[in-house]
This record gives structure tokens, sequence and C-alpha cells, in this order.
């Protein structure tokens, strides 16, 4: 039974207060700095900041509280299983109640308060995507299963193109969806990891509501971090099955309902996504879908699994900005060359953009493609 030591200051309270809960349970063994990525490029010194949050001084709210990714190595290498993320969530919490955050992060959540999307995208272009494609909207499909668009594929550019790839992938597989088109609000993770609660709880009160209204009993995500709030964060979601996509795609492979047909002739490694590795422990069914794409010649990369490096966008990192040679995604892309791969496969719009970019500040875009593997399977159908 871990033994806490009594809270010895307002401060120190108040981060407890804010979800901090495990705080003061932390024996200070240095676990978490120890397993951090940032370790790989620079230095993040997790033990320290817990130690100052402990005793209420200073030095726990500076700049570096924001490096965290949430990528939850931490979390799940801590001897006392403590919840490492809450506490830098709270922390932040504090930091953007007396608005001290940084430029880009307040930017995010400004839009998503006008926009419902981090990405300064109008909501009237929310469907953008779906241009030339037969998608409809879930009150007239005909059905109660959502795929819902996380607002990256929806407004990025370049991972507009894996929802593209979705919707052709689970029209191939028989499986009818609908989507909520521009009634749709961001799920809240970037408002929860960031520390604005109170808009995450607006968000998810807006979603049920429309869940509920268009009688939706599955959810398909094409993102991690959707699919981690749903199963995790929103209440009242009795009823109502949701999935990662490559579960969903594992899933019509095994019953032969999806066919692949033309060969991918590539060597392709895998990128564990951490919000779905780490985080909710699927592990299986990207790989199953890969190693069943024809031509395709799959390799492991040596972190992979609940060891796998994070890319660097999660907790709010994907609209911040990293120093060339301090950046997961570079160290990251490297190892895949390492293995020969000629394309690098992932399974989360914040890891295709990552990782892209991490293979433009090393010279190798022309070696190895970034491909989140729904364009994989819609390339081979």
């Amino acid at each position: 039974m871990r033994q806490a030591i009594v809270p010895c200051n307002e401060i120190t309270e108040m981060v407890i207060e804010g979800g901090g809960k495990d705080l003061l349970s932390c024996y200070q063994c240095g676990t978490c700095t120890a397993s951090c990525p940032w370790g790989l490029v620079s230095h993040l010194g997790i033990r320290n900041m817990i130690r100052l949050a402990m005793l209420g001084l200073e030095g726990f709210e500076g700049e570096d509280v924001w490096k965290c990714t949430t990528c939850n190595t931490c979390v799940s290498r801590c001897p006392r299983e403590i919840e490492i993320i809450d506490i830098f969530r709270s922390v932040r919490s504090q930091m953007a109640e007396m608005n001290v955050i940084p430029h880009t992060l307040r930017t995010a959540l400004s839009s998503i308060t006008a926009n419902g999307n981090p990405w300064l995208g109008d909501r009237a272009d929310r469907t953008g995507w779906i241009k030339d494609l037969e998608v409809k909207h879930i009150s007239t499909a005909g059905t109660s299963t959502l795929y819902f668009t996380c607002c990256t594929p929806a407004y990025d550019p370049r991972t507009r193109r894996v929802a593209q790839a979705m919707a052709k992938v689970l029209q191939a597989a028989g499986i009818d969806f609908g989507i909520l088109g521009t009634e749709a609000s961001c799920c809240g993770d970037p408002s929860h990891r960031i520390g604005n609660l109170e808009q995450y709880e607006g968000l998810a009160g807006k979603n049920q509501d429309l869940f509920r209204k268009y009688g939706v009993k599955e959810i398909i995500t094409s993102s991690p971090h959707c699919y981690n709030m749903f199963t995790k964060y929103y209440g009242g979601m009795d009823g109502i099955r949701v999935r990662n996509y490559t579960e969903v795609l594992a899933e019509a492979l095994e019953q032969g309902k999806l066919k692949m047909t033309t060969p991918v002739e590539a060597t392709v490694a895998y990128h564990d996504p951490c919000y779905l590795g780490r985080h909710n422990g699927v592990y299986d069914a990207p790989r199953k879908v890969l190693e069943a794409v024809p031509g395709v010649k799959f390799v492991e990369l040596d972190r992979i699994r609940e060891d796998a490096l994070c890319c660097g966008g999660g907790g709010g990192g994907i609209w911040l900005e990293s120093k060339k040679g301090e950046r997961f995604s570079e160290v990251r892309v490297n190892e895949a060359v390492g293995k020969e791969a000629t394309i690098l496969a992932t399974a989360c719009p914040y890891c295709v953009i990552m990782l892209e970019d991490g293979t433009k500040t090393t010279n190798l875009s022309d070696s190895l493609r970034i491909l989140d593997i729904a364009e994989i399977v819609a390339a081979a159908l």
C-alpha cells in the first residue's frame, strides 16, 4: 500500500485538487526521468518538477511542463503506478487559468471555442474532405455506425487524404457508416491535455448529445486520441461500441469482407502511436492489417509496442516548435531507414504529420514515405 506524505502548502493542495491526486505518493526514484523520451534528444526533469510541486517551490510550473507529450512511458514504468500525466495536466490547468500558456496552444484552444476545432478551420469546411466521395450524414445513412472524423484529417491538407482513404476502405469492406458533418466538434483531447477542463467538458457534452440524437451504437475512430477520449473520459457512453479503425479492418479481413488484390511492393515498418498502444493496448490489429497487404515486406523497428518511441505530437506537442535535433520524429525516421524500410506506417494523424516533418528535417523524404495504414490498404484494393 502506498503511503503518502501530508500536503505542506496551498500550492501543493491546488495541484492535488486539480487532478494530480498521486502527487504525494511519489518517492522520487527517478524512473520517470530515466524513461522519458526527451532523454534521447534533450532533457526533461520530470522527477525534479514533481519534487518541486510536492514542496510547493517555484520551478515546477516553468516552460518544461509544456514539453510533456503525454506519451505514457513514465506512467507505464512507474513502480508506484503514479498517474504522472494527471499531475502535469493539473499544473497546466493552473497555469492556463492564469493565462500563462504558450501562444500556439492558446491559439489552438481559442480556435476550438470559435470553430469547434484546433486548426483555425471554419466549421462549414469540416466536410471538405468528402468531395467526390459518397459519404452521408449519419441521419440519412441508414446506419447507427458513426465514423468520427478527427479534426486533423478534416482540416489538415496532408491527413485529409487519410480520411478519404478511410471512407474508401470502409466502403470496400461493406461497412455502412455515416458522419456528423459540420455538427461535429473536437473530441476534447487537446483541451484536456493542455489543461482547459471546462472546455473539454463542454465538448464532451455536445458530442454526446449528438450521439444520442442520432442513435449512434458504434463509433469508428481514425485518431487514437479520439478513441482514448471516448473510452476513458466520456461518461454516458453505455451501449456505444468504440473501436479504432485498425480493429475494424482486422476483423473485416478475418471475416473475408475486405479484399486486397493490388500488390504494394514496399518494405514497411510500423510506428506504434502512443495513444493506440501504451494508452490502450492496441498492438496486434495494425500489424495484422499490414501483414495482409499483398507485396508488403513487414519489418519491426527496435522500439515497438509498449517500448515504442513517441512521435512528439501528443499533449499539445503538435502545436509546439521543437529545435532541429531535438525532435523524437527525427530519431524515429532514422530508425526506420536503419531497418531498410521504404514506408513507415502508422495509425494516427498526429504521427503522420510529425513523422513526415521528421523526414524533411533529416533529408530523408526521398527514401522514406510516411503513410497511414488506411492509405496503404486503399492502395491495395
